[in-house]
């Protein structure tokens, strides 16, 4: 069976919990299909006794990893209501995420399933449906420091060359890589985007981030000239295919970038695209949206950006989240230190230095 995107095969409390994150919290899309799928997975541990879970597809061995549960596809809704819910102790979450380590899921997976665990019973508890927090006295397990990881711009570069510019998805796909580059956004926020968010005149681009907090970033000429070429010869034969209450919508509030069918193009699709795209390339290693992003901060750091407003640019609540690239840059500049300062030793061929 599989899960719809509120939940409500889980049960009320789960479909409340996610109607409160995305009315309340607007949480994306993305972020209600991970936390759909995690408590998913944390009752049919429940239902099975806390031993394993019943997965359609799974090993032969019975072993179960991080993809055996990314289709969030059952055998049968697990049987878990408030009775179940209830009974739940900090000592149950501790079993869980022994069994999650037992499964070889990082540290970091699994920190994000125990965040996903505490809003929930937090959620809960505020609505009076438990009468405590069970993961409230569970610590999160230590994250390894893991440094983003970039295309050098010389990469960046033949990707954005990849589209075929004579066909409309083509000329659709150059500006969405281009504005994606020039502005460093999610790629959730770049394709909820309308044709009223883009300043065409002063170069901005209005988006709307985490817990739609509202922010201004500028957009460069390459991407606003890749973005005229893709809105005048391809956005109106591709909206031209939706149905037609959808094209009666005023024009501010059309969809930005669209699927082949004149829709709104979906986080998945532009994954989809670009690991075309990065095979085209023949680069051997996989590049996400994300990694654009990463991409993005660290060359504007490399050229003399100011950290509090990349910080800006790329909805950072936190200047300790936009540090991270700092560790990138130093550690770049270190590596080109010692390759090039006359007085570093190196080593030699034959193992002196």
């Amino acid at each position: 069976m599989t899960a719809g995107p509120a939940g409500e095969h889980l049960g009320p409390e789960v479909a409340g919990f996610l109607t409160r994150l995305s009315v309340e919290k607007s949480a994306s899309d993305h972020t209600l299909r991970s936390y759909r799928l995690d408590l998913e997975q944390f009752y049919a541990w429940l239902a099975s006794g806390g031993t394993s879970v019943p997965v359609v597809g799974g090993r032969s061995s019975g072993r179960t990893r991080r993809h055996d549960f990314a289709t969030g596809e059952y055998a049968a809704a697990p049987a878990v209501g408030l009775p179940e819910l209830r009974a739940v102790t900090h000592l149950t979450i501790r079993s869980y995420l022994a069994y999650l380590q037992s499964q070889e899921f990082s540290r970091r997976t699994i920190a994000r399933k125990l965040s996903c665990l505490r809003s929930f019973f937090k959620y809960l508890l505020k609505s009076d449906l438990v009468t405590s927090n069970p993961v409230a006295g569970v610590h999160t397990p230590k994250l390894e420091r893991r440094l983003p990881v970039f295309l050098d711009e010389e990469e960046v570069g033949g990707l954005l060359s990849q589209p075929d510019t004579s066909t409309p998805l083509g000329l659709r796909d150059r500006a969405l890589l281009e504005l994606l580059y020039a502005t460093g956004l999610r790629v959730s926020e770049l394709v909820a985007l309308n044709r009223g968010d883009i300043d065409y005149s002063d170069g901005w681009v209005v988006v709307y981030g985490k817990g739609r907090k509202e922010r201004a970033v500028p957009v460069g000429s390459e991407a606003l000239q890749a973005l005229g070429a893709y809105l005048s010869r391809a956005w109106p034969e591709l909206r031209a295919r939706a149905p037609a209450k959808d094209q009666a919508l005023p024009e501010a509030r059309q969809p930005l970038f669209l699927n082949k069918l004149g829709m709104r193009l979906s986080d998945r699709s532009v994954r989809r695209l670009l690991d075309r795209y990065i095979e085209q390339m023949a680069l051997n290693r996989h590049i996400s949206p994300h990694k654009l992003r990463h991409s993005f901060a660290t060359h504007m750091l490399n050229r003399g950006a100011d950290l509090r407003a990349l910080q800006e640019m790329l909805g950072h609540a936190s200047l300790s989240t936009t540090q991270v690239y700092t560790h990138v840059t130093t550690q770049r500049l270190r590596q080109q230190y010692l390759a090039a300062h006359p007085r570093q030793r190196r080593t030699q061929p034959g193992g002196d230095s």
